[in-house]
């Protein structure tokens, strides 16, 4: 359901979070476009913008990243009004250079007295704690630097954790804790469900084999009984000609009522109201992805009488199967 136009199952931000990106010349790429991915993939999940990212360098129009690559910036940081920030965050890398910036201490004091949360990826705490804004704070940091960072700063927690979100600071110790900073920061903003579904998007070929981002998250569990994780794949391969209940527990090789006991308990769901969301699912996918008549894809997931298709639809996703196709090839024009 975070794939449509709907505010169901989490909150969502008041207004649009403005979210400023301070590069640092040789700044991480990775940690920087790992963040602002899961700031645009949240507003490509709903109708209306919830953070707009602003990119802004030290100086010149562009700053070159850790891989040789120019990132133009939309302005620079001696004119960045702070005022108009909620978050602000400096992109460190493993070959930027740490050393007292007068500058950039003013304007993160200034940042902080308007009440901008402050963050940095990679070592880009440094500078926070250089102008004495971690006092108190607990910080993650890139390992090679954390007995710097304890030396020189001894009033700053450093965390081994990969990320940290400590009142109104943020940060990662790296490229790739940097999506999961920010997936944190989104779920606080918009609940738990809307950031999983994020997760899910951007995080699916993580594991040595990629499966359906409908189910990445319920089979991910190492802990399913091998029976349900059967039961799972059953399903998943007969979508077009689904079995029954009974027919998925025999193939199984366990009775009915043990499979729903399998299912609530580690699913929260009856297995045909999961095969039926898992269908659903693949039709979504079909109107996103192909320009197939509805009436070709409802029999392609198993469904036999489109009205019965277009009623289920509507049940779980609150849009029509042509009203969500409609509005989501309007997001992408």
């Amino acid at each position: 359901m975070a794939y449509i136009d709907s505010d169901r199952g989490g909150a969502t931000p008041s207004r649009v979070k403005r979210v400023a990106f301070v590069l640092v010349e040789h700044f991480s790429m990775m940690a920087f476009t790992g963040a602002v991915d899961a700031l645009v993939t949240a507003n490509l999940m709903r109708s209306a913008t919830l953070y707009e990212v602003l990119v802004v360098g030290t100086e010149g129009e562009t700053v070159l990243s850790d891989l040789g690559i120019e990132i133009p910036v939309d302005c620079q940081l001696s004119r960045l009004d702070e005022r108009q920030l909620d978050i602000l965050i400096l992109c460190g890398g493993y070959r930027v250079q740490l050393c007292a910036n007068a500058s950039m201490r003013t304007k993160l004091k200034a940042a902080n007295a308007a009440g901008v949360v402050l963050g940095g990826l990679w070592n880009g705490a440094y500078f926070l704690a250089e102008a004495g804004l971690l006092d108190g704070y607990e910080c993650a940091y890139h390992p090679d630097g954390r007995t710097m960072m304890s030396e020189d700063f001894p009033k700053v927690r450093i965390s081994n954790h990969s990320h940290v979100l400590d009142r109104d600071r943020i940060s990662c110790a790296g490229g790739s804790s940097s999506l999961d900073m920010m997936l944190a920061v989104v779920r606080d903003d918009c609940g738990k469900s809307f950031a999983s579904a994020i997760e899910e998007v951007l995080s699916c070929d993580k594991m040595t084999e990629v499966i359906d981002v409908s189910v990445a998250s319920i089979d991910r569990n190492p802990a399913l009984p091998q029976s349900l994780k059967t039961a799972l794949e059953l399903m998943r391969n007969n979508i077009d000609e689904p079995l029954s209940i009974v027919e998925v527990a025999h193939c199984v090789g366990i009775s009915r009522r043990q499979l729903e006991r399998l299912f609530c308990h580690h699913v929260d769901a009856s297995p045909s109201r999961y095969y039926l969301e898992l269908r659903l699912t693949h039709a979504r996918q079909l109107l996103q992805q192909t320009n197939k008549p509805i009436p070709d894809i409802a029999v392609a997931t198993g469904f036999v009488s489109i009205s019965h298709f277009r009623r289920c639809f509507h049940q779980l996703f609150d849009i029509s199967p042509g009203r969500f196709r409609k509005t989501f090839l309007q997001q992408l024009s």
